[in-house]
């Protein structure tokens, strides 16, 4: 894997665990995820990963709520949209599928299951080796989601099997901190980037709750990308609450600046993940 002189941040604004009601700053609506879509591309973020609730703020998989957030930060933004289709815990695996009917740039593809708190996040071999090929057939990127080192395993045994992803890339992205996944240490962090299959072309890494910044101190440091948002962690210091995301996302762009890897324009973005170019050209 050459060395990548940028440095890819991702936003995760939402995520599917946190209520409204207890995190009233987290953006929910299509209004505030356009508001902090465009704040967090201000200020380094070239992807978006997003989880879409409903009027009630409750987390959906509805075709309508997603269409309609993915035309919106196309239309306003030139972040890569990515759709998650890991959905909540509780999400059936036929509708996760349905995901890519929203035409996203990229999508998740979590390489197996994990136990997620008290909870067990569904990822078993036919799924994930349905939504992968569904994938490639519609032209849209995967990011390989990894809780644990036998995700790695995983994901070398659907490249394996089918084939590398549409665009050519790999890219992987390491979910750490997680209760029942792999620790948000460097020593796991680093373990999991050693097991990597050759055919990967590019890794991120996200660290939960209090491991948010020494994995991402680790990632940088190893010539990985960064995930941050408030799907991940909603305390930005010791006693201090994340206001919006845009702070985490300038933090991380600050870190990778100092790490002399600055944040990555969309279009490089794009470029490195191998995406297909679904925006309408302005006249």
């Amino acid at each position: 894997m050459p060395p990548t002189p940028g440095t890819l941040i991702t936003v995760a604004p939402t995520g599917a665990e946190l209520d409204k009601a207890d995190v009233p700053q987290l953006p929910t609506t299509l209004e505030e995820l356009v508001e902090t879509a465009k704040a967090c591309e201000a200020v380094g973020a070239a992807m978006i990963h997003l989880h879409i609730r409903d009027a009630e703020h409750r987390p959906t998989l509805d075709h309508g709520y997603l269409s309609a957030a993915v035309e919106a930060l196309r239309e306003q933004t030139s972040l890569v949209v990515q759709l998650s289709t890991g959905g909540s815990v509780h999400d059936p695996l036929e509708q996760r599928l349905t995901v890519l009917d929203a035409e996203p740039d990229s999508c998740s593809l979590t390489c197996g299951t994990t136990n997620f708190g008290d909870d067990v996040f569904l990822n078993p071999w036919g799924f994930m080796s349905d939504l992968y090929v569904q994938a490639q057939e519609r032209e849209v990127v995967p990011e390989f989601e990894l809780f644990d080192l036998g995700h790695v395993a995983a994901l070398a045994r659907l490249l394996d099997r089918h084939g590398l992803p549409f665009g050519g890339k790999v890219h992987v992205d390491f979910v750490t901190g997680v209760p029942g996944g792999m620790p948000g240490t460097t020593a796991a962090l680093m373990a999991g980037v050693a097991m990597l299959p050759p055919e990967v072309t590019s890794w991120s890494a996200t660290g939960i709750g209090r491991s948010h910044l020494p994995v991402a101190a680790a990632a940088l440091s190893a010539g990985g990308h960064l995930r941050v948002g408030m799907e991940d962690n909603v305390v930005y210091a010791r006693g201090v609450p994340v206001e919006h995301n845009s702070q985490l996302v300038e933090r991380a762009a600050h870190l990778a600046e100092v790490m002399q890897r600055p944040a990555m324009s969309t279009d490089d973005a794009r470029a490195l993940l191998g995406v297909k170019d679904r925006r309408t050209p302005t006249a």
